[in-house]
């Protein structure tokens, strides 16, 4: 069977690591962005250039519509899906929860939790034994800030996060005897352009003494523990959430 894998929010940081290490592992990637288009297909031109399979479609996962042409032009291009990184995440400026309003909520919960379950839901459809697919793999991108909360920062974010938690346990038993496992991973303080999305560029080197390992970690090192959980090394595990978190 031909491995088939959509990686959401994958122009940069966690995704565009995961989307080219995977493409070195056999992999047919899609490669999937919201804005940068440029972004998106440097990173397909990079597995492209190691002889992979890829291509890059936008779509803002957090739109049912979109979400539903995602998943179609991925049939299209390669065939059944087999594995799906929910990966796209969002976070406002920092701030507390008595200075957030409705409309940024809306916002964080839409990219970070209803994105999720849209995506999810596409992948069953075509992954499930009981819809007659062949089975598969879906890993859930979390957040340390899951089990932190982020007081001070970004609550919102941090809760969305939790849920994501939840969802992958809940989706993990409820798929298991179809043949689809479903993990996740959290990662901790990670080097990547996301903090700057949030106001804080510098956060990894300002909060990395809190850190066991006294140091950020690296997209890579996500994308491994992203890429085992996807892979049958990891055949008897569903509902699992590992950290990647340097130990805090």
């Amino acid at each position: 069977m031909n491995k088939v894998l959509l990686i959401t929010g994958a122009s940069r940081g966690i995704g565009a690591v995961t989307a080219v290490q995977a493409a070195k592992r056999g992999y047919a990637i899609c490669v999937n962005y919201r804005q940068n288009a440029q972004a998106a297909e440097k990173v397909v031109e990079q597995i492209r250039s190691a002889s992979g399979k890829a291509i890059a479609i936008p779509a803002d996962v957090s739109q049912e519509p979109e979400v539903i042409k995602l998943f179609a032009a991925v049939d299209k291009a390669f065939g059944t899906l087999t594995a799906l990184v929910n990966n796209a995440g969002y976070t406002e400026p920092q701030s507390r929860v008595e200075s957030m309003d409705a409309q940024r909520l809306q916002r964080v919960f839409a990219t970070n939790i209803t994105a999720s379950f849209l995506c999810a839901r596409e992948a069953v459809k075509r992954m499930s034994t009981k819809h007659g697919g062949q089975g598969g793999a879906i890993v859930n991108v979390s957040s340390m800030a899951a089990q932190l909360g982020g007081p001070g920062e970004y609550v919102d974010y941090a809760a969305a996060k939790a849920a994501i938690d939840t969802m992958t346990i809940g989706l993990a038993k409820e798929v298991a005897a179809e043949r689809i496992r479903v993990n996740a991973v959290r990662p901790g303080l990670i080097h990547t352009e996301f903090h700057a999305g949030g106001g804080d560029p510098t956060r990894v080197d300002r909060l990395k003494e809190t850190v066991p390992m006294k140091r950020g970690g690296e997209p890579d090192e996500v994308a491994k523990a992203i890429l085992w959980l996807l892979s049958d090394e990891a055949s008897y595990c569903t509902g699992t959430i590992l950290n990647v978190s340097g130990g805090r």
